[in-house]
């Protein structure tokens, strides 16, 4: 890739990202903020098509995509994993590979606790 100065400031921008992000307890903080708006993202997606009766089929097979997807680049790929000279704690993956999967583990959630509140 040519080095233009948006790709540049990008480079420089996600670095600092992850720079900022080595801290373990604003790391913790992140992916606890995207599991709550997985649950959020859930209730919302839940409600929305509850109303139209049309569209539950349609959403649910875009869900579990999405799921499915985020599950192969977090489990499956190698995609999601670092080298082993780049890694600075064990087993540890890329920020926007653990945000997805955390979103995902509160979207599921989410899903669960409205089946069944639906249930009661």
């Amino acid at each position: 890739m040519q080095r233009t100065r948006l790709s540049t400031l990008f480079d420089r921008l996600f670095g600092q990202l992850e720079q900022w992000s080595q801290n373990p307890w604003r790391r913790i903080s992140i992916l606890i903020i995207s599991l709550l708006l997985g649950n959020f993202l859930a209730t919302t997606v839940s409600t929305t098509t509850g109303q139209k009766a049309e569209l539950d089929i349609t959403v649910a097979l875009i869900l579990l995509t999405i799921v499915e997807i985020i599950s192969w680049l977090t489990y499956g790929s190698n995609f999601g994993r670092r080298r082993p000279e780049s890694v600075a704690i064990l087993g540890q993956r890329p920020l926007w590979i653990a945000i997805l999967n955390s979103l995902k583990l509160g979207l599921i959630y989410g899903l669960f606790v409205e089946a069944f509140k639906l249930g009661s």
